[in-house]
């Protein structure tokens, strides 16, 4: 393996047998090394694959101004995050993680403490994530002996969300967000009842609910697939889950300008159903 390019004397990029591109890092990896020359194979602690190339040269100015030490904490963070995640996680993670981490502990140092506006949201719909933020705040107060609050472990957490929509706009997983909280908001006035948050028909519709925002975030082509028939028997079947659903309709054209395909009519209307029937009859 030989050095295609020096980020410090701890971090080098290299490529494998296979052409890819990767991160390679160790103490004193690179300590009076320069490109093209072999690298100390004994030395390598940790190892990741880019498939973007350009993610080499991001994190070569972002190193330029914080240490390899939060890139270290965010690799740990994000092999945790693998291991417990269904989906594949972005290698941009390792830039914005780094950047995040870097720059909370330096606000926390500065006496800075950000609230985070979705904290209850993500906390909320987000569980899983929000645990994975949990431990990487144990993870980098074991580190650094920098104790951070939980609105740092929900922006950890947003990351990861963000993660399965695009690589570097967190915007798009505060849209998600924000989306999936107002749809449910809809469907617990409508119904005026809180739901039932542990239920299985709960975990199904809110996952229903955050693809759903990321295909229309993404703008994914959603097609009308069912037939009149079916959907008319669905909409006066669960005729008070359709209503509700027309409801969602109606936000969605107002907020977005986007109409409602009749195929996501239909899926809604049944999860809105499930996720409401027991509660109706309890």
């Amino acid at each position: 393996m030989k050095i295609t390019k020096v980020l410090n004397n701890n971090v080098v990029v290299t490529e494998n047998k296979q052409n890819q591109e990767l991160v390679v890092m160790g103490k004193g990896l690179a300590f009076q090394k320069k490109v093209g020359q072999p690298i100390d194979e004994s030395k390598i602690e940790k190892t990741f694959i880019l498939q973007n190339s350009g993610i080499s040269d991001k994190l070569n100015q972002l190193l330029q101004d914080t240490s390899e030490k939060y890139l270290d904490i965010a690799y740990e963070i994000l092999e945790y995050a693998k291991s417990k995640l269904p989906y594949k996680l972005d290698e941009y993670l390792y830039v914005a993680l780094t950047d995040h981490i870097s720059f909370a502990i330096s606000r926390f140092q500065q006496g800075i403490h950000l609230k985070n506006t979705l904290l209850y949201e993500i906390r909320k719909y987000y569980r899983q994530e929000f645990e994975i933020g949990l431990k990487a705040l144990e993870h980098i107060e074991e580190e650094t002996g920098v104790c951070l609050d939980e609105n740092e472990a929900a922006s950890i957490a947003l990351h990861l969300v963000n993660s399965q929509i695009t690589g570097e706009n967190m915007d798009l997983a505060v849209k998600v967000t924000s989306m999936v909280n107002n749809i449910l908001n809809v469907v617990k006035y409508h119904f005026q009842m809180d739901l039932d948050e542990k239920s299985i028909n709960y975990e199904r519709f809110l996952t229903h609910l955050r693809y759903f925002a990321i295909r229309f975030i993404r703008k994914e082509k959603m097609g009308d697939t069912v037939d009149d028939f079916f959907h008319e028997q669905i909409s006066k079947k669960y005729a008070q889950a359709y209503q509700c659903t027309r409801k969602i309709a109606h936000y969605l054209k107002k907020e977005f300008d986007w109409d409602l395909p009749k195929d996501e009519e239909v899926y809604l209307t049944v999860h809105i159903h499930r996720v409401t029937l027991r509660q109706k009859n309890s």
